[in-house]
């Protein structure tokens, strides 16, 4: 059951469903896939624990719309000639061929090893946000939620609204950071909203994780909180220090990259003539910033060009924010030193860090450690230690996801 269309957009987040909103209006066939089961992406994941504001509703009917196919739940696997990609869904795989493709694959969490984060109730600050809304009970356990960037509070509001006892919120940063990126916050009133929505009393600065403490099961955490030590009772830790693009297909495609991003134009175009991207995968800046760069992608991507112009200094506006951000939650590099020799980096091959920490490269750990070859496909090991040594990351190879035999066939 091979398909086509004249735009093939990959991910249906803030990104994606701008850019579908725009193009559409050129009259264009669109088709937008996604490998979750429902439209949003992570920031408007939509479950049984969510109820999503009329505004973002009104962006995800654009998926309604009679000129574009909606395909949920739906992988790529691969890259095949220029124009064609491999994807499976729960059913069958299918080949799509396009005219035109826009990346919006958003970002993944960054997961950092640290002594005990390996135990159950231990998740990243943006996974405990997923499970909530897709249903996980949290009411009445004692969270701890730390790392870096304003996803902590996010995720505290939405541990706190699904009934947890939230006991500390512990950001690396420091106070000068935090309080100066706060006193630019006027620049944008809608993130000053937001900030005092968000507010709470819990939360500390200059502090971080040390070590998750249990048997069978997280029982308390060892935090550093301004230079002190000690323990918190505790059922559930969240635990994230940011996002790292996603920039898995558009290396696969033959993609540029600008730092850890998808390198593009002013009008989202990548190397490739064909290919645009945009959102968290051309650099982590918020959902603002990712709508009005999917709108400028789906535009230049349906040939609507005099549009574009009045959105750029909109894209700037936002993109200042970003870089404020980024500046104001970069990583102590103390945070790169929370993990001891026996503390597991691949969780999936249980390799601990040591046995990384003395390769050159993460070929060279893949080969002698087994690390990277379990359920993620290094999707976080690798991440983390290509923060962790400086590594670069590999070159992805096909498949990019596990693949039923009979698709590859």
């Amino acid at each position: 059951m091979n398909q086509s269309c004249d735009i093939l957009i990959i991910g249906s987040g803030p990104a994606g469903l701008a850019a579908a909103r725009a193009a559409c209006q050129a009259g264009l066939g669109i088709t937008v896939i996604d490998d979750n089961p429902r439209p949003g992406g992570q920031i408007w994941r939509n479950g049984p624990q969510t109820r999503l504001e009329p505004a973002v509703l009104a962006r995800l009917a654009i998926l309604e719309h009679p000129s574009i196919r909606y395909l949920p739940g739906t992988r790529v696997v691969a890259a095949l000639k220029p124009g064609s990609l491999l994807l499976e869904n729960a059913e069958h795989g299918f080949v799509i061929t396009y005219q035109r493709l826009i990346l919006c694959c958003g970002a993944r969490e960054l997961l950092l090893p640290f002594p005990g984060w390996t135990l159950p109730g231990v998740t990243g600050a943006g996974a405990l946000q997923a499970l909530v809304k897709n249903g996980l009970s949290i009411s009445g356990e004692r969270t701890v939620i730390a790392g870096s960037g304003p996803l902590l509070l996010a995720s505290a509001a939405t541990a706190c609204n699904a009934g947890a006892q939230v006991n500390q919120v512990l950001e690396q940063a420091s106070g000068t950071s935090v309080m100066g990126f706060a006193a630019h916050l006027w620049r944008w009133p809608t993130k000053i909203r937001q900030a005092i929505g968000l507010a709470t009393t819990v939360y500390r600065w200059n502090s971080h994780v040390v070590e998750a403490l249990g048997e069978q099961r997280l029982e308390a955490v060892r935090v550093n909180v301004g230079g002190r030590l000690k323990d918190i009772p505790c059922e559930r830790l969240a635990c994230g220090f940011g996002l790292v693009p996603n920039t898995t297909l558009a290396v696969h495609l033959g993609c540029e990259l600008q730092g850890t991003a998808i390198a593009v134009d002013p009008h989202q175009r990548t190397i490739l003539p064909q290919v645009y991207a945009a959102g968290e995968c051309t650099g982590v800046g918020g959902s603002e910033l990712a709508m009005v760069e999917g709108e400028i992608a789906g535009l230049a991507a349906s040939g609507q060009h005099q549009e574009i112009k009045a959105l750029l200094s909109h894209r700037d506006r936002w993109q200042a924010f970003a870089d404020r951000a980024t500046q104001a939650f970069a990583l102590n590099p103390a945070i790169h030193n929370l993990a001891q020799p026996d503390t597991l980096l691949c969780r999936c091959e249980d390799v601990p860090f040591a046995a990384m920490a003395c390769e050159a490269s993460w070929t060279a750990a893949k080969l002698q450690t087994r690390c990277g070859m379990g359920a993620c496909q290094g999707r976080v090991c690798g991440s983390a230690a290509q923060a962790l040594f400086g590594w670069e990351a590999p070159l992805p190879r096909t498949p990019l996801v596990p693949a039923r035999i009979s698709t590859l066939l």
